[in-house]
């Protein structure tokens, strides 16, 4: 939760003026737009990275969000996963390729809705259940004393979300994987899907309204699903209590939500749950296929290969590429179903959002505050922020094995990818920028752009 908080209060606080007046000043429609016409970027490079980077990492994220589409529909209505994954997948392919970005835009208004009413109800009916919250917190401490700590009730290591034996005490593991929750919220500071919204704003008037909604939402959203499992956690106590109807849940604690809202809830009301939870899905799914096919038929197609094509063809070559891209995210998605219906989708996810922050989010960063950064350094830092995700994954923890450090892939696990992905990539982003005079010379009137944006004309 305070991850996201801060990703989110940073990008509408502290990065999206800023962003909205350069893209404005560039005329920029795309986030590749704005970063080859920032960094004075007349190769494409700049595109072909950043759409290579999307095509690649977005059917990966959105893979698993079909994967959760089948679990869903598991949980709450007993259907077969694979059939579940597919009525979902359906639902989102017909008004993703019918009405595009608009009709994304008000999907995700109406589901937002829906998630935000449904997330703060449920805890306030299981505290009901419980007869107040004192009683929450006194079966939380029964249970194990250490769910009330900051610290929690200990970490384990690969990456699972299970806990380990409670310690009881801060050690350099907690403070590893605290930080590695928290650092997701990174991907909020310069990922297209959450910029490209900067770009759609009728002007930078409108940020004040959406920042407080942004951060409301967050708040409260991020709050109810916290209170979900906290409650949830003592209403069914699996691990003590013999017999207990949600030993269901006890296999899968993703399961929480679903089993809350039967359990505790009318049938309809319990349906408008399925809803709830299939709009989280869906908003993520229609954002990022959309972000994605953009950025390979504009950004590469059109501006690389074919500057001359007509908008009406442009329209018809992204909604078969975003066909094209549903599909394969599909395929991914079946894919986990078939390695493992009942693994947590969360770390899936997270794998994908790091793909995306990793590869954008330092160059964003930068551009907006450094005027020195030459399009060379973005090149470089977008390639090793995308590189650094899959390395860190999958190599990094053998390496370190092979070089005698037991511990290490227990403390890179709970940190997990995306903050030293990060890291790396803006340390290359300087390094390239400070050394690369040539480009230096291209971005000198960078500066000059920055003075004018800081003191733009008022809009209304």
């Amino acid at each position: 939760m305070l991850g996201e908080l801060i990703g989110v209060g940073g990008a509408w606080l502290l990065l999206s003026r800023r962003f909205k007046r350069l893209s404005d000043k560039y005329d920029s429609i795309t986030v590749p737009d704005y970063l080859e016409s920032r960094l004075r970027d007349s190769g494409h490079w700049l595109r072909l990275i950043a759409a290579g980077a999307l095509v690649v990492f977005v059917p990966i994220y959105a893979g698993s969000q079909v994967f959760a589409t089948g679990q869903a529909f598991h949980a709450f209505l007993g259907l077969d996963h694979f059939l579940g994954a597919t009525i979902g997948f359906l639902i989102v392919l017909f008004y993703i390729t019918k009405g595009g970005f608009v009709a994304v835009v008000w999907s995700d208004v109406f589901q937002g809705t829906l998630m935000l009413i449904g997330l703060v109800l449920l805890p306030i009916v299981g505290a009901l259940e419980m007869s107040g919250v004192t009683n929450i917190f006194d079966t939380l401490r029964d249970i194990d004393p250490h769910l009330l700590s900051l610290h929690g009730p200990g970490v384990a290591p690969e990456g699972s979300v299970e806990a380990a034996p409670s310690t009881g005490q801060w050690d350099a593991l907690t403070i590893t994987t605290i930080l590695g929750f928290v650092a997701i919220g990174i991907g909020f500071l310069g990922s297209p899907q959450v910029f490209v919204r900067f770009i759609s704003l009728r002007s930078e008037n409108e940020i004040k309204k959406g920042a407080a909604v942004a951060l409301t939402w967050t708040i409260l959203a991020d709050s109810g699903a916290v209170l979900v499992g906290m409650v949830g956690r003592a209403l069914y106590d699996w691990s003590t209590i013999a017999g207990n109807p949600a030993a269901v849940v006890a296999g899968d604690k993703e399961n929480i939500l679903p089993f809350m809202s039967q359990d505790l809830l009318p049938a309809f009301v319990a349906g408008a749950f399925i809803a709830m939870v299939l709009s989280a899905i869906m908003s993520t799914i229609d954002s990022l296929l959309v972000v994605a096919s953009s950025a390979a038929v504009r950004d590469y197609w059109q501006k690389t290969r074919h500057p001359d094509m007509a908008d009406n063809t442009l329209v018809r070559l992204s909604e078969k590429l975003t066909l094209v891209l549903a599909l394969v995210a599909f395929a991914i998605g079946m894919g986990i179903l078939l390695y493992d219906k009942e693994e947590g989708v969360f770390w899936v996810i997270i794998f994908g959002w790091s793909g995306i922050a990793a590869t954008f989010c330092p160059t964003i960063i930068l551009s907006l505050f450094w005027t020195k950064l030459t399009a060379l350094a973005a090149r470089c830092a977008m390639v090793t922020g995308f590189l650094c995700v899959p390395l860190f994954k999958f190599a990094a923890p053998k390496v370190l094995t092979a070089l005698g450090w037991g511990e290490g892939p227990a403390y890179l696990s709970a940190l997990d990818v995306l903050l030293p992905s990060f890291l790396v990539s803006g340390a290359v982003a300087i390094i390239v920028s400070l050394l690369d005079k040539r480009g230096q010379e291209r971005v000198a009137d960078v500066a000059e752009d920055f003075r004018e944006i800081g003191k733009p004309k008022r809009v209304d």
